[in-house]
């Protein structure tokens, strides 16, 4: 049975993408699940399952720009992958022949049968304009293997003449009076690749976002000194009950609900002349990868516990380094945690994630000597600069600047913020 493989719906605003790489080989067998191709969309990678088990045969290169639905290869279920044991045992059904077959039938004598050979044969005598008279066959009953096409290949390769070019006709340099000024060519010293899909569609996005809002950011500090002694304290106990490590991340996260909670305003969205507010608490996470920056929502952060924003964080990290996140875990949120203190950022300001109205950029932890009561005593503690980016439009300055410092009373207090205080 044939089996067409199409590219999969992945949302409804995308109606193509790219097919970056084949998983598996043409004429390869694959099983029933098994990842075949990576496609790319201008939100999304993943890779497709085949939805049934058999022989590999692809249509479409890599690279290719493809549409929703379109079909790019078959599986062919009652077909025998191309090996060498297979060649000698067992004969595979035809496939449909590869682009110039046609020619290479009428150049064959009538005693070859084409539909005799296997798919790996017949593409290989198509690609390279063999006759198949001329080839050995060493499989059953002088049957041809892929092998022995590969042999003759190589055999004709060698018989080939070596063409020795003439030696250069050595000429007199030319006189000149002065030195001539090297010419420059930048295209020699520079390569050009095109924009992926999802980095383009970031660009868009970043660019949308800032000509859109009044983007403004305020910033302050924070002194990690109490959670980092909480973690110190617990991580060991915490790590082998959940299984997990416990992370900055779960703390922050805890205290942007609680602050959204107490001015819901930063959580809310301009749509046209109206203000939407949100109540309920999807946090994104953004997240590094290889082919560009994807932020993952955590869905109900409230009613999540300190380990499963752990483990939510844990298997997003994963997925998006994989490649494994589905369109459905990176829609919506109400407010958007970047962490650029993973790489080292002292301080940045980051650009919003739109619709939403608000975002908190982390940074890096550095130890520097602080004022740390009224009696001006001074200690070294961890600090680290915190900085909100909101749109002006709908967030006063006020606010955003009493959001940012519940978030930091949260912080500095994390006992408070477990007790819901």
């Amino acid at each position: 049975m044939i089996a067409e493989v199409k590219v999969p719906e992945v949302g409804e605003s995308i109606t193509e993408g790219i097919l970056v790489e084949w998983l598996k080989k043409d004429g390869e067998s694959v099983e029933e699940g098994e990842e075949i191709f990576e496609l790319e969309t201008d939100k999304i990678t993943m890779a497709v399952p085949a939805e049934v088990g058999g022989v590999l045969a692809v249509m479409v290169e890599a690279g290719a720009t493809v549409e929703i639905g379109q079909v790019v290869a078959i599986i062919d279920s009652d077909a025998v992958a191309d090996t060498a044991a297979a060649d000698d045992e067992l004969d595979a059904p035809p496939l449909n022949p590869p682009a110039g077959m046609e020619q290479v039938r009428s150049k064959i004598p009538e005693q070859v049968n084409l539909n005799d050979l296997s798919p790996a044969v017949r593409r290989l005598v198509a690609e390279h304009n063999l006759n198949p008279n001329d080839i050995d066959g060493t499989g059953k009953n002088g049957r041809i293997l892929k092998g022995d096409v590969l042999q003759f290949i190589e055999s004709q390769s060698q018989q080939k003449p070596i063409d020795i070019p003439p030696p250069p006709i050595q000429l007199d340099p030319p006189i000149t009076t002065a030195k001539a000024d090297p010419v420059h060519d930048p295209s020699a010293r520079q390569t050009r690749e095109p924009m992926t899909s999802l980095r383009a569609r970031i660009a868009e996005r970043l660019v949308l976002s800032q000509q859109t809002a009044a983007i403004l950011t305020t910033f302050n500090e924070v002194d990690m000194s109490g959670v980092m002694e909480l973690r110190t304290q617990y991580k060991e106990y915490f790590k082998e009950k959940h299984n997990v490590g416990l992370g900055f991340m779960s703390f922050f996260v805890k205290a942007v609900v609680d602050a959204l909670k107490m001015y819901p305003r930063v959580s809310a969205q301009i749509d046209g002349s109206d203000i939407v507010y949100n109540h309920y608490y999807d946090i994104g996470i953004a997240v590094s990868t290889d082919k560009g920056l994807v932020v993952p929502v955590i869905r109900d952060a409230d009613k999540l516990s300190f380990a499963e924003v752990e483990q939510q964080i844990a298997e997003y990290a994963v997925k998006a380094r994989e490649r494994k996140l589905t369109l459905d875990e990176l829609q919506g949120g109400v407010f958007t945690i970047s962490n650029g203190g993973i790489f080292g950022s002292l301080l940045s300001t980051p650009i919003l994630n739109p619709p939403q109205s608000a975002i908190l950029g982390m940074h890096t932890i550095k130890r520097k000597p602080v004022v740390v009561d009224e009696n001006d005593t001074i200690e070294v503690r961890p600090m680290m600069y915190l900085a909100m980016s909101y749109d002006h439009r709908l967030i006063d300055g006020s606010e955003s600047v009493v959001f940012l410092k519940r978030i930091i009373e949260c912080i500095e207090d994390p006992q408070r913020m477990m007790l819901e205080i």
